[in-house]
């Protein structure tokens, strides 16, 4: 494994190499799995270590709740101590979010998984808590997007809190001396899925952010931030683990169930109607005056002053309800709050086939009230169901650009008359105007204008990337632990897929073979499709060795292999107690029924990698 070389923080670093602190930490860690393979009276010299990979697919709660099951089994059974690195997809990321916030986690996971048994059984994060959060997100960075609302309404509800912690704060707890193994969170470039080109896979640890095939890297508290031709040139605070574990584990289910989640859990907000309408009526927040100053082309100090001015001073800074008796003309909060609460009805229906006539008319009438009569909406063509759906997007558009153009309050620049929204209304309309876009997980694109031929001309072109749950193109972070830079011997993946439960291996044979990456060869007994067994193997020349484990089989589930299916399903609200409890009891049996076969896999990869040297 060679290290890279140091470089300045606010670079680019374009090697295909390890992160120096990440290689300085395998260092320590192989030190602890030799003494762990002693333990296990396995024979190898420091230089026979093997390095061994845990891997947990996407699933969303089942993932995360089974990787903890098998997590606690491998600990108790004296494995994990010989995982080098822990990788995850989706809902297993949430797990790895929750046992790393715990110094040193497997030396105490009992204690670690009865604290996190406690949270996923508890209440869920207050309204109150959520919508402050919201509003942090929305005003605190230059992108917002639904993976920020999809933290929020979504990832709260299963994960039962809102950690603000950062990955780098999270990582510095754990001692140096190599008590944990090392994590890879991972996503994907969507641009790069969609256009088959580039690469695609990008990986998320403690020290960088990068592709992983391109060897393309920034810090990780560098993530998000602004860069030009590979200099950083403006600082974005670090993201924090609500944030990862929604940008990780947004692919629940198919686009459609989605977006009816996503509209539904935007009315539930809008019932806290006082709520709402107080905000709309606050203060701008600092933010927007300073982005008036630039859209003004007037210094910052100028736009406060104008603020503050006799005749503007009331425009800015006094809420709606007072605006509105200096001005009887001045818009109504609770009529724009309606005309919103509206449009997200109109959404809701027509996604679930219900007519979305009365919401349209609704929508074009008060937006008419609120205008004087200046706005006309283009009617939704409701006799087509197809074209409803297709123009739904425009219409709601229409509303949203009526609302920033036409329904403003004026105030005076040295410039001239201008308008901006109402204070507050901007953060609700940009949450529809994101769900209209579907744009996930925008963040700027720190390979932006960057030369050379290291780098694939399409990671440079755009000044913002979008990135997304890994599962939506392969349900395992196998690209991450296949850099040839780790070196790994051995794989274990925990699949806790839905549906074929050979999909992600198959699929990760099939996509090293075109990429030229060295990859066992998968073949499957047909008649183990549908009656999975609890353990497979896979092995090849010059290859690592695959250990593939689907969660629910026919050793741990017997005949009932489809009820178990069908009780978790990814899809669903958050387990029970007693949900959690089989889940990861079911999921721990397939680490204790098979710990002779990983003993010997592991002896295996030991005597594999003393015959290479």
């Amino acid at each position: 494994m060679s290290a890279s070389k140091p470089q300045e923080s606010g670079e680019v670093r374009i090697e295909p190499s390890l992160n120096k602190n990440e290689a300085e930490f395998i260092d320590g860690r192989r030190k602890s799995v030799l003494q762990s393979l002693k333990k296990l009276q396995i024979k190898c010299s420091q230089d026979e270590v093997p390095n061994i990979a845990l891997l947990g697919s996407g699933g969303g709660q089942r993932a995360m709740v089974g990787l903890l099951g098998s997590l606690v089994q491998l600990q108790k059974t004296g494995l994990l101590d010989s995982i080098l690195y822990l990788s995850g997809v989706s809902g297993s990321t949430w797990c790895m979010a929750s046992v790393y916030q715990e110094p040193d986690w497997s030396t105490k996971l009992e204690t670690v998984k009865n604290k996190i048994i406690k949270r996923l059984s508890g209440p869920e994060v207050s309204w109150k808590e959520a919508f402050a959060k919201l509003k942090k997100y929305y005003y605190g960075k230059d992108h917002f997007s639904l993976t920020d609302i999809w933290a929020v309404m979504v990832i709260t509800s299963y994960v039962k809190e809102i950690d603000e912690h950062t990955l780098t704060e999270q990582w510095s707890q754990q001692s140096k001396d190599g008590k944990v193994p090392f994590p890879i969170y991972t996503v994907i470039d969507k641009k790069c899925k969609q256009r088959n080109i580039g690469d695609p896979w990008f990986e998320i640890t403690p020290h960088e952010a990068g592709y992983s095939l391109t060897g393309a890297f920034v810090d990780a508290s560098n993530f998000g931030s602004k860069f030009h031709k590979g200099s950083k040139k403006n600082q974005q605070d670090e993201f924090d683990m609500l944030y990862l574990q929604a940008l990780c584990g947004s692919a629940l289910a198919d686009e459609v169930e989605i977006k009816k989640l996503l509209w539904q859990k935007i009315k539930d907000f809008f019932q806290h109607k006082e709520t709402i309408l107080k905000d709309m009526g606050k203060e701008p927040h600092e933010r927007r005056l300073e982005a008036l100053a630039r859209e003004s082309g007037t210094g910052s100090e100028e736009v406060f002053a104008a603020g503050f001015k006799p005749g503007t001073r009331e425009v800015l800074l006094h809420p709606l309800s007072e605006r509105r008796q200096q001005d009887p003309n001045a818009p109504a909060t609770e009529e724009c709050y309606q005309v919103l609460m509206n449009l997200v009805d109109m959404n809701l229906s027509v996604l679930t086939g219900k007519d979305p006539s009365a919401f349209d008319e609704s929508i074009r009438t008060s937006l008419n009230d609120l205008s004087g009569g200046k706005i006309r909406v283009e009617s939704l063509r409701i006799s087509d169901k197809k074209a409803e759906k297709l123009n739904m997007k425009s219409y709601t558009m229409d509303v949203i650009n009526n609302f920033r153009g036409r329904i403003g309050w004026p105030f005076e620049l040295s410039g001239g008359q201008s308008h901006v929204e109402f204070p507050r209304l901007s953060a609700w309309t940009s949450i529809i105007k994101c769900m209209n876009h579907w744009t996930w997980g925008r963040n700027y694109n720190f390979l932006h204008d960057m030369t050379g031929e290291a780098v694939p001309s399409t990671l440079q072109e755009t000044e913002t990337r979008d990135y997304e749950d890994a599962g939506l193109l392969l349900n395992s972070p196998y690209f991450s632990v296949l850099r040839k830079e780790r070196d790994i011997d051995l794989i274990i993946s925990l699949d806790f897929s839905e549906g074929d439960p050979f999909m992600t291996v198959k699929e990760a044979a099939k996509m090293c073979k075109e990429l030229n990456i060295p990859f066992p060869e998968v073949n499957i007994p047909s008649e183990d499709l549908q009656k999975p067994k609890d353990f497979y193997v896979f092995k090849g020349k010059n290859t690592p060795t695959v250990i593939h484990i689907p969660l629910f089989n026919m050793v741990n589930c017997g005949d009932k292999i489809e009820a178990k299916r069908k009780s978790y399903k990814t899809f669903q609200g958050p387990y029970s107690a007693e949900m959690i409890t089989d889940l990861m009891e079911v999921a721990g049996k397939n680490i204790t029924n098979n710990r002779g076969k990983l003993v010997e896999q592991i002896r295996a990869a030991v005597g594999q990698k003393g015959s290479r040297r």
